[in-house]
């Protein structure tokens, strides 16, 4: 899984469940942290032939296990989409449309026959009443009722095949319903044993690992702190320059430092999202360079991070960052997230546990920006004491923060996340998906440093 399909999914939880994230505090005490030894380079570099081997043999099980997980998942979603849009193969959904159209071809036809019956009887008896009607007459008028009795017997007898035809078309429509539903389910069952076959493959991968010995725990700390800034606003269909700055806060250089970066998008309402495909970042494009890398470069689902190389103690790195909105875009609201993760040639690593984040508005092209309000400062609640972290409380933040951003620290305090000192709804979703973010990235840092989804 890339990187920003799991912060993606990550803050889509915490957009679309803030409350649980936001009452989650201890969670980040209780963080796994990933376990490796020498850098990723190295550990490859000091494998064997044969243990190279068996590596590569661990690795391509665990890719099929994983694209067997994903191809069936696949195909159990299209067959759900087809129950639901009534797709149950051609010759079942014509035949069925074919039946419904005889059943009204047909009475319509025994309608007409009852109507041409009433008038020939009718006739026939004006005729029979009528002194002056010739033999001939009569004649003609009882052949008439003859005929028209005839009609409507063999219109009701196509009302009766009509009807059994669609009875039989109702019958294999449904057939074919429990058909499909029978594979769905199946397939249910085929997904989980799938699943069961990639939690196989990724034990055995860490076992692997594990079995090298020598390995050192990540830690959570302070070392990479993130700053971004950015407008206050961007236009629909055109781009807006951010920046971000990552410091090297630590006692000692730093020999490879990566910096993750989210955008979303919030729709007005919780009921708005999709839980299963949040996709919040669809309308955003991400490019980034930086004073080592000044081309611009692309920011996409294939991208794992934005690699920034060694930071020397006191040291930072500045990336210009230019977001993109989509010309499909909704007006609204839009957050921006970053952290960051170190890794050094010892073995040493660890995953910031700073995030930062500025909110903006995406407006329509020629619309007048908003006044900004004066926000009065509201106190910051002062959390109690907590085993789990020793940070602060981060800094009050209050609406939008026109070229500035806002930094935080996820802290503990009894059973929730600090508070950010504002009553506004999205300030608390950008606390709680910031905090998705760091444990999104974490999740990530530890998936990578295994050597699974390289």
């Amino acid at each position: 899984m890339k990187i920003r399909r799991i912060l993606a999914t990550a803050v889509a939880a915490a957009v679309t469940t803030p409350v649980v994230l936001l009452s989650a505090g201890p969670a980040f005490a209780d963080t796994p942290k990933p376990a490796t030894s020498k850098g990723a380079a190295a550990q490859q570099d000091d494998l064997d032939g044969p243990d190279f081997e068996e590596l590569e043999r661990l690795e391509a099980a665990y890719a099929a296990a994983e694209q067997k997980v994903e191809d069936l998942t696949e195909q159990r979603e299209r067959l759900k989409n087809d129950l639901r849009a009534g797709n149950l193969g051609k010759e079942v959904v014509d035949e069925l449309a074919a039946a419904e159209q005889a059943v009204a071809d047909a009475a319509e036809r025994k309608t007409a026959a009852d109507t041409a019956l009433t008038v020939a009887k009718d006739a026939l008896t004006a005729i029979e009443a009528d002194p002056a009607a010739t033999p001939e007459q009569k004649t003609a008028a009882a052949e008439a009722v003859t005929t028209a009795e005839t009609e409507v017997e063999e219109a009701a007898g196509a009302v009766t095949g009509a009807d059994e035809r669609l009875d039989k078309a109702k019958t294999a429509w449904d057939d074919a319903r429990v058909a499909l539903s029978t594979k769905i389910g199946l397939l249910a069952e085929d997904i989980k044993a799938a699943e069961q076959e990639l939690a196989a493959a990724e034990a055995a991968v860490d076992a692997f690992w594990e079995d090298k010995g020598d390995f050192e725990e990540c830690v959570e700390d302070g070392a990479v702190r993130s700053t971004l800034t950015g407008p206050k606003t961007i236009t629909i269909g055109s781009s807006a320059n951010f920046s971000l700055t990552v410091k090297n806060t630590s006692d000692r250089d730093l020999d490879s430092v990566r910096s993750y970066l989210f955008a979303a998008q919030l729709p007005e309402s919780w009921e708005d999202i999709d839980e299963e495909h949040p996709d919040l970042d669809r309308y955003f494009d991400i490019d980034w360079k930086t004073a080592a890398n000044p081309k611009w470069t692309e920011l996409d689902f294939q991208d794992d991070a934005i690699e920034l190389g060694a930071i020397g103690k006191g040291g930072k790195v500045d990336v210009t960052l230019r977001l993109t909105v989509d010309e499909d875009a909704p007006a609204g609201e839009g957050i921006a997230f970053t952290t960051g993760e170190y890794e050094n040639e010892d073995g040493s690593c660890g995953i910031s546990e700073q995030y930062a984040e500025v909110e903006f508005d995406i407006v329509e092209p020629g619309a007048e920006p908003e006044p900004e309000e004066t926000a009065s400062p509201s106190p910051s609640p002062s959390p109690s004491p907590s085993p789990s972290t020793s940070a602060p409380a981060p800094a009050a933040t209050s609406g939008h923060t026109p070229q500035g951003g806002s930094s935080h620290i996820p802290v503990a305090t009894g059973g929730e996340l600090a508070a950010t000192g504002s009553s506004d709804v999205l300030p608390q979703v950008a606390a709680a998906a910031g905090a998705a973010l760091v444990l999104g990235a974490g999740a990530v840092f530890v998936a990578r440093r295994r050597k699974v989804n390289a």
